[in-house]
């Protein structure tokens, strides 16, 4: 049985090796906008929520571009070709930027 000190350095060679580098980027934005998200949760637990609005509209922006940002990276992935045959990486991008300014504008309205 292996233990989990010996797994982790074997993920992080095969991660570093066999990972393209625009998928890196894509990883990058998304541990960016997760600590986002913890850092505005936990300063709503200390501090509070006098404009709920506020809060809830920066928490679920940054939910929403993370679940954007999952999106993107399985639509580049070329593992992942077979699954969107009739969509090129570009028209992944385009969707992506096209339904981030949807969401940004939602959740400008929002915040009031």
């Amino acid at each position: 049985m292996t233990s989990v000190a010996s797994v982790i350095p074997k993920l992080y060679q095969e991660y570093t090796t066999k990972t393209a580098k625009k998928l890196k980027i894509i990883d990058a934005y998304l541990l960016y906008i997760f600590l986002t998200a913890v850092i505005q949760f936990v300063y709503c637990c200390l501090v509070g929520t006098f404009p709920f609005n506020s809060f809830l509209s920066g928490f679920i922006s940054t939910v929403s571009s993370f679940v954007l940002g999952v999106c993107l990276r399985l639509q580049v992935n070329p593992e992942n070709k077979s699954e969107f045959l009739g969509l090129s990486p570009e028209r992944g991008f385009a969707d992506f930027i096209f339904a981030h300014l949807v969401l940004h504008i939602v959740v400008i309205n929002f915040i009031g």
